[in-house]
C-alpha cells in the first residue's frame, strides 16, 4: 500500500509542477502588451502567485515526500514517474493556452519522458554518505569547475539571447535549466552537510556558501523562464528546460563525485537517456525557432 502511495506522491508531484507553469504562462499571456515585463504587474495576478505556490512551493514538497523511505518510491524512479506530467503540460497547452502542438511536438514530449525514464531505471542516485568527501580539496575544485562551468552556459545564453530573436525562448529556458542543474549538486551538498552542522557545528561557512549559491539558483531559473515563457510555447520551453535539469546530475554524479555505476545495466540505460533527452531537447528546440521565425 505504501508503494503505491509512493507512485502516486511521485505523479502528482510532476502534475502538480506542470499545471503550476501553465497557470504562470495563462497569466503571463494575458497581461497587457506594455506590461510584459517580468516583476511588473505579475505580482499582482492572482493566478501567477497561484501557479508559483502550486508549481514551485507545493510540487517541491511533494518531490521531498517522493523520495523519503516511509513515503517514497526511491530516488531512481521518482524523476521518471514525474514526468508524466508533461503529457498534463501538453494538454494543457491545448485547451488553456491555445497553443498549436502537432504530432511532432508529442513526439519530443514523448522522447523526454522516456529519456527521463530511462535515467530514473539507471539509479544513478546522488546521496553524500562519507562526510570526509568536504574536506577533499580535489572534489572542492570539481564543484566550483562544475558550478562555473554551468553559470557560464547561462550567462552565454544571455548574451545570445539579445541578438538570436526567434531562439530567445529557448536560450533563455535553457539558462534557467542551468541554473537548476547547478544547483542539483549544492542541494546534495545540504542533504549531506546537515548532520555534521547541526551536529557538531563542522562545515558551518560551506553550508552558509551552499544555501545561498541554492537560494540564488531557484531565484535565477525560476525568474529566467517567466522571461521565456514571453518569448515561447510553454509545451516547447519545459521539455527544453529539462535537458540540462535532467544531464546536469550524470556529470555531478561521474565527474564530481567519481562514483562508479551501481548495476550493470546503469550505463546503457543513461547513455539511452541522455540520446532521447538531448534528442528531445533539440527537436523541440528547432519547433519553437521555426514558430518564431513565423511571428
Amino acid at each position: 500500500m505504501s508503494y503505491l502511495l509512493g507512485i502516486f506522491i511521485a505523479i502528482a508531484a510532476g502534475v502538480v509542477s506542470n499545471v503550476g507553469m501553465l497557470m504562470q504562462k495563462k497569466a503571463i499571456n494575458d497581461l497587457p502588451e506594455e506590461e510584459k515585463k517580468i516583476g511588473k504587474g505579475l505580482f499582482k495576478k492572482p493566478l501567477w502567485l497561484s501557479g508559483i505556490i502550486i508549481g514551485v512551493i507545493l510540487a517541491a514538497a511533494l518531490f521531498f515526500l517522493a523520495n523519503t523511505p516511509q513515503w517514497g518510491v526511491g530516488a531512481a524512479l521518482v524523476p521518471g514517474l514525474a514526468a508524466s506530467g508533461l503529457i498534463i503540460l501538453t494538454i494543457g497547452s491545448i485547451k488553456l493556452l491555445n497553443e498549436e502542438v502537432t504530432k511532432h511536438d508529442v513526439l519530443g514530449i514523448l522522447l523526454m519522458i522516456g529519456g527521463i525514464a530511462l535515467l530514473g531505471f539507471s539509479e544513478l542516485e546522488i546521496k553524500i554518505v562519507d562526510t570526509s568527501i568536504f574536506s577533499n580539496i580535489g572534489f572542492l575544485i570539481r564543484a566550483i569547475v562544475f558550478t562555473l562551468t554551468f553559470v557560464g552556459i547561462s550567462i552565454s545564453c544571455q548574451i545570445l539571447q539579445k541578438t538570436r530573436e526567434k531562439y530567445r525562448g529557448i536560450l533563455l529556458a535553457v539558462y534557467s535549466g542551468s541554473m537548476f542543474a547547478m544547483q542539483n549538486l549544492w542541494v546534495a551538498f545540504v542533504m549531506g552537510l546537515f548532520g555534521p552542522v547541526f551536529g557538531s557545528g563542522r562545515y558551518l561557512i560551506l553550508f552558509a556558501i551552499t544555501c545561498i549559491i541554492i537560494i540564488i539558483g531557484n531565484v535565477m531559473g525560476i525568474f529566467k523562464i517567466q522571461q521565456a515563457y514571453l518569448y515561447g510555447e510553454v509545451s516547447k520551453l519545459i521539455p527544453v528546460q529539462n535537458g540540462p535539469m535532467q544531464i546536469g546530475p550524470i556529470f555531478i554524479y561521474f565527474a564530481i563525485f567519481m562514483w562508479a555505476p551501481p548495476k550493470v545495466y546503469s550505463l546503457p540505460f543513461m547513455i539511452g537517456g541522455v540520446i532521447l533527452i538531448l534528442s528531445s531537447s533539440i527537436f523541440l528546440a528547432k519547433r519553437q525557432a521555426q514558430l518564431e521565425e513565423i511571428k
